[in-house]
């Protein structure tokens, strides 16, 4: 079976993003839920003007299992066409909606033309085509509006990504199950603001003030690793948490210099992409550190 993934046009981008993830959702049933056995749809998101004249097509996923992580290798059933079949996508799929995973750079003479992600799984073939349509321009504020439904209050349309910094190298080799110690700092400009100032954190970061019992502590900076590629399992040190969050999650504190370490561990060689997510819940920015694993 071959299904076409694609967006219409939208006024606003976090209306047109819901009905996308809506449309995915929709193998059998609208009020089902599936923990495994289902497949990914891939999703093209929009794309981005740069300053030099080219533009960013934007990728993301839904995996419609909210339960079972998959993966998929670069070949036949993972390809972008033309110019791949790699071109920087997952082969590791965490749960549910995964929006702006990966950008494609293309010239600024692409005109109409579209480069087309296909995902295979279990017997089903999905694609997703990005385009230079209008419609899909993407800025901060519309990318805010897809997270989180920020960008219209007060001075949200002013919040940048926030900055994420490798510290040492962004290839390393390691053996089996010998741990590598991984660090990013990350820091931000303090928006989007919560409703209460009494929320505000520090964008430099600190310790976050005591927050009463109810009060919504969804907003400030936080910082994760993941895998976005993988040879075999991946275990990390403290665990790691990234968006989605769960209902009444609230921020761990900051460090007080802005380094989130991790130590990983790996039970296989083979070739990993390690992938450290600064959040403000608005806007994300990533930062991929490559580990080769050796006997």
């Amino acid at each position: 079976m071959l299904v076409r993934t694609y967006r219409r046009g939208w006024t606003i981008g976090a209306i047109a993003a819901t009905l996308i993830a809506a449309a995915a959702l929709r193998p059998s049933s609208a009020q089902e839920q599936f923990t495994y056995g289902q497949t990914i749809a891939p999703a093209y998101e929009g794309f981005v003007a740069n300053p030099d004249g080219t533009f960013d097509l934007v990728f993301g996923y839904l995996n419609r299992n909210y339960e079972e992580l998959l993966d998929i290798p670069i070949g036949p059933a993972n390809n972008i066409e033309p110019g791949g079949p790699d071109q920087g996508q997952p082969t590791h799929f965490l749960t549910r909606r995964r929006r702006h995973q990966f950008h494609i750079k293309v010239p600024n003479d692409f005109g109409g033309k579209e480069v087309v992600w296909t995902l295979t799984l279990r017997g089903k073939t999905e694609k997703a085509y990005g385009t230079l349509k209008p419609e899909y321009i993407l800025d901060n504020r519309v990318m805010m509006m897809n997270n989180s439904g920020f960008g219209q209050r007060g001075n949200e349309g002013d919040n940048q990504p926030p900055v994420v910094r490798v510290e040492g190298e962004t290839r390393r080799t390691v053996k089996v199950r010998e741990p590598v110690t991984l660090t990013a700092v990350v820091t931000d400009d303090g928006l989007p603001a919560p409703p209460d100032a009494r929320d505000r954190r520090s964008a430099a970061g600190g310790a976050a003030n005591t927050a009463a019992a109810g009060r919504r502590r969804e907003y400030g900076l936080s910082a994760g690793w993941y895998v976005y590629r993988r040879a075999g399992t991946v275990t990390f040190e403290p665990e790691q948490r990234i968006r989605p969050y769960p209902p009444g999650w609230i921020p761990p504190p900051l460090p007080a210099d802005g380094r989130f370490s991790v130590k990983a561990t790996f039970s296989a060689p083979g070739t990993y992409v390690l992938r450290v997510m600064g959040d403000d819940v608005g806007l994300q920015s990533t930062r991929d550190v490559t580990v080769t694993v050796i006997p």
